[in-house]
């Protein structure tokens, strides 16, 4: 039971990064290339402080890692896998119609 319930913790971790646009965003981006914070900020339009929030996240949830370049500390994907599965669930949900929720959205705060 022991791994299933690891296997249950890894995906509930990455189900919580991807419950935010932002955090989407971010991982879309690194998928692309490594990036700093004050670029992924500028690219994604948001707050550095906001940035930063997310990045945390990200980080906890061990999808993302850092690696010290010079002064400054460069972002990347913890495992280029990531990518590939990011590039899979975009492919799978294709057939989601984009104008509709889910019909439990207003009671459970989904979609």
């Amino acid at each position: 039971m022991l791994t299933v319930a690891s296997d249950i913790a890894v995906l509930a971790r990455f189900g919580r990064a991807l419950a935010d646009p932002i955090r989407c965003r971010i991982l879309l981006a690194l998928r692309d290339a490594p990036a700093y914070p004050a670029d992924l900020a500028d690219a994604l339009g948001v707050s550095r402080t906001r940035l930063s929030n997310h990045l945390a996240c990200l980080r906890d949830c061990g999808l993302v890692v850092t690696a010290p370049d010079g002064r400054r500390t460069r972002y990347e994907l913890a495992d280029e896998r990531l990518g590939h599965a990011l590039d899979d669930l975009r492919a799978a949900v294709v057939a989601v119609e984009t104008d509709r929720a889910c019909p439990d959205a207003e009671e459970k705060g989904c979609c």
